[in-house]
C-alpha cells in the first residue's frame, strides 16, 4: 500500500507548520551575508540558555559533538583523567558510548529498568568502582530519566552528571527541564528531533563558565583568540541559518510537545490492554516529550511487515546495542545485558511528530490491534 501512508515522521509537514516564519528567517540570514559566528547564533544560544533554564548555551556541530566536547572540557579541568569510567546505559544509542571512548574514557554499561527504559539506578550503585567518575544520564525517547534515586546516587559518590538530551528537548523534571539538571547538558538538533534544525546542529548547556568557555574553544580549533590555540580542538560550530531556523521553531516547542502527547495518549488508550505487546510505564505528563513511542512485541518484525503492507511506517530503536557492534568487537568481553538484548529484539516505534493528525494515531492503533488479534 504505497497511498496515503502514514509516515514515521513527515519532517516536510513539520516543516510547513512553521513555514513562513523560517522562510523569512532564512532570507534574512542569507541577506545578512554573514553565515557563522554571528548574531543568529547568538541569539540562539541566549534564548535556548533561558528556556532550558542555565546560564550558557554554546552552539555546536551536533549532539555527538556536544557530547564528546563536553566530556574533553572536562578532561582539560582536570576533573576527568584518561581512562576514568563513565557509567552510560547499555541500551542507549552508540553516540552516547562513542563520545566517551573518543573522549579517552571507559564507558561501563548499566542495564536498564524494563518498565520505565531509563538506567536502573540500583544496578548503577553496583557498578561503580573507585575509577568511577561520572554518569552519562540519557533521556531516551523523550522520557526524563532523571528521579531521586538518581539524585541521591550522583551525590553519594560525587559523580558527574552529563545529560545527553538529544531526545528529550523541553521535557521538565520537577520544575527544571532536562539539560540543566547536570553539570551539563548535551543536545542535538538533528532535523527527526523535537527541537530539529534543517541540517545538523548541537549545543551544550551549563551554569559552568569556565566549561562553556573551554567548549566553545574547543570547536573554534581550539582557539579562545584567533589563530591562538590554547587547546587541541575541532572545527565544530552551529552555523547561521541552522540558528536562524531553531530561532523559529524554539518558540513553538511547547505546543508542538503538546501535539505529541495527545498522539501518545491514543495509543496509551488504545493499545494498553493489547494481549501480546507491551507499552511502556507511564509517566507524568511533563516528564515524557514523545520523542519516540516504542511498542514491545515477540514477534516485532512480523509486526512490522504487517504495518508497512497496511501504510504504516515504523522504525526500530535500537536494532543493535553498543556491545554488540562491531567497532566495540573485544571491548566489553564477558559482560551481558540481558535486558537491553531483549529490548532490542522487541522494540518497535510507532509515528509521532507534531504534524501527526489523531485521526492517523487512531489508524496506526487500528492496524496494531489488527495485526495483533
Amino acid at each position: 500500500m504505497k497511498d496515503n501512508r502514514i509516515k514515521f515522521a513527515d519532517l516536510e509537514a513539520v516543516t510547513q507548520m512553521h513555514g513562513d516564519e523560517i522562510r523569512d528567517a532564512i532570507i534574512r540570514t542569507v541577506d545578512s551575508g554573514w553565515y557563522l559566528h554571528g548574531s543568529e547564533t547568538a541569539a540562539f544560544e541566549q534564548e535556548y540558555a533561558d528556556y532550558i533554564g542555565t546560564k550558557h548555551t554554546v552552539g555546536v556541530a551536533n549532539g555527538l559533538d556536544a557530547l564528546t566536547l563536553s566530556l574533553l572540557a572536562l578532561r582539560q579541568m582536570g576533573e576527568l583523567s584518561e581512562g576514568d569510567e563513565v557509567l552510560v546505559p547499555a541500551n542507549t544509542f552508540i553516540a552516547s558510548v562513542l563520545a566517551i571512548t573518543e573522549a579517552g574514557l571507559t564507558p561501563v554499561l548499566v542495564e536498564p529498568d524494563p518498565e520505565t527504559l531509563q538506567i536502573d539506578a540500583a544496578k548503577a550503585a553496583e557498578a561503580i568502582t573507585p575509577r568511577t567518575k561520572a554518569m552519562m544520564l540519557v533521556h531516551l525517547y523523550g522520557r526524563c530519566a532523571y528521579n531521586q534515586a538518581i539524585e541521591s546516587l550522583v551525590s553519594k559518590h560525587a559523580l558527574i552528571l552529563i545529560e545527553d538530551n538529544a531526545q528529550a528537548h523541553g521535557c521538565i523534571f520537577e520544575g527544571k527541564r532536562t539539560g540543566s539538571l547536570g553539570r551539563v547538558g548535551c543536545h542535538s538538533f538533528y532535523p527527526g528531533k523535537n527541537l530539529g534544525a534543517l541540517g545538523d546542529g548541537g549545543a551544550i548547556t551549563t551554569d559552568d563558565d569556565r566549561l562553556a568557555e573551554i567548549v566553545r574553544a574547543l570547536g573554534n580549533y581550539g582557539s579562545e583568540t584567533k589563530y591562538v590555540c590554547k587547546y587541541r580542538g575541532r572545527n565544530s560550530r552551529l552555523d547561521e541559518m541552522q540558528a536562524a531556523a531553531l530561532r523559529v521553531k524554539l518558540r513553538y516547542l511547547d505546543a508542538d510537545n503538546e501535539r505529541r502527547r495527545r498522539i501518545a495518549r491514543i495509543y496509551y488508550d488504545r493499545l494498553s490492554a493489547t494481549p501480546g505487546l507491551r507499552l511502556p510505564a507511564l509517566t507524568l505528563p511533563q516528564e515524557n516529550v514523545y520523542h519516540l513511542f516504542p511498542i514491545f512485541v515477540e514477534n516485532r518484525d512480523f509486526v512490522r511487515c504487517k504495518l508497512d503492507e497496511a501504510g504504516v511506517d515504523t522504525l526500530i530503536h535500537y536494532p543493535i546495542p553498543p556491545h554488540r557492534q562491531e567497532c566495540y568487537a573485544g571491548y566489553f568481553c564477558n559482560q551481558e545485558y540481558p535486558i537491553t538484548d531483549q529490548l532490542a529484539t522487541e522494540e518497535l516505534s510507532l509515528p509521532i511528530y507534531a504534524a501527526m493528525t489523531e485521526s492517523d494515531a487512531h489508524r496506526v492503533a487500528d492496524m496494531v490491534l489488527s495485526v495483533r488479534r
